[in-house]
């Protein structure tokens, strides 16, 4: 979103402005074709733009090639150690590799790389994580030491003139994440893909992520992500199209929900899930306030598109912050839900 240079990936831009792209990655074997196929039109479904599938050896290249065919959303093939593998992933219709240049081993090796990529339109994702760092750099902070390994790493592929990069520096730490890429677009400027590598299952990732990719995004950095969760990678879709549109950088519904007290007089948790649930598969921007009393119900539907407010044994429901209808508690979600259609649907 933020990176001034613009990257092709097959109908996908990152970068020069665009929306930040959301990407997952397939945990299915690659030599399973149909369930690798499955995978991919579900995260596609749930929102997935880019898709990253491994490329083990030489040996998945023809189940890629049927998997390239039969995906409606780019993949990025991701590669290691063998040149090989890298250029017949492109033959096969990759739309975007993921390597280390420095792993690939001699000159030659990742020109011919290069060679291909070039030839074929395809951009390269420098991806380094904290198993990617130099020797050469073990001396400096660890942040640094990453940030040089993925500079030197740059180096390698514009010593080729080839500039159809996009950077990616992981860690498991989201100050290190943090401080590696800010390092970073300080010296060069290409789209950048973020997130926190390994972070766990649901609940830690979803706090590392948050606020290893937010801070970032919170500083201009950041043009395409991947939340990493152990697990069903659904639900890597799921968190990465929360975190952007609870931040703003994404149209969704957004609903704003009291820590409840002894004065709450509505269940705000069971009402606000069920507003999630209906308004979930909306993509335009709308607030809806769910306040369990009269205190602190009014303040917060002034800045709400739709509020409700507990009020003894009924409830209060504001439009654009002024009340529209007091309701009894037994039809206070009826009542809600109505609103909120009528707002997004015009009934």
């Amino acid at each position: 979103m933020f990176s001034k240079k613009t990257v092709k990936v097959k109908n996908i831009f990152i970068g020069g402005g665009h929306d930040i792209v959301i990407q997952s990655m397939t945990n299915t074997d690659t030599l399973d074709i149909s369930s690798t196929i499955n995978q991919i039109n579900s995260l596609y479904e749930l929102g997935a733009q880019l898709i990253r599938v491994s490329v083990r050896s030489l040996e998945d290249i023809d189940s890629f090639r049927i998997i390239c065919a039969s995906s409606k959303v780019p993949l990025c093939a991701d590669i290691h150690f063998d040149y090989r593998v890298a250029v017949e992933s492109i033959k096969a219709g990759a739309s975007k590799i993921r390597l280390n240049p420095g792993n690939i081993g001699a000159e030659w090796k990742v020109r011919e790389v290069v060679n291909a990529a070039r030839e074929y339109g395809v951009p390269i994702r420098i991806g380094v994580n904290s198993g990617s760092i130099k020797k050469e750099f073990s001396h400096l902070e660890r942040y640094k030491a990453l940030a040089e390994s993925c500079l030197e790493e740059l180096n390698i592929l514009e010593s080729m003139e080839f500039g159809e990069v996009v950077l990616s520096l992981k860690s498991s730490d989201a100050i290190e994440t943090y401080n590696a890429n800010l390092y970073v677009v300080g010296k060069v400027d290409y789209p950048m893909h973020l997130g926190v590598t390994e972070a766990g299952v649901w609940e830690d990732s979803i706090i590392l992520s948050s606020a290893g990719i937010g801070s970032l995004l919170f500083n201009k950095i950041g043009d395409t992500i991947r939340v990493s969760i152990s697990g069903d990678p659904l639900q890597e879709i799921i968190a990465a199209k929360k975190i952007l549109t609870l931040l703003g950088y994404l149209k969704g519904p957004r609903v704003i929900a009291c820590p409840t007290c002894a004065r709450t007089q509505i269940d705000v948790a069971e009402l606000a899930e069920k507003v999630k649930l209906m308004t979930a598969d909306i993509h335009q921007e709308i607030t809806i306030a769910v306040m369990g009393c009269v205190v602190n119900g009014p303040g917060e539907a002034k800045d709400a598109d739709i509020a409700v407010a507990g009020s003894g044994g009924a409830g209060v429901i504001f439009v654009g912050g002024k009340i529209v209808k007091k309701v009894e508690r037994s039809n206070l979600e009826k009542e809600l839900m109505d609103e909120i259609q009528k707002m997004i649907y015009g009934r």
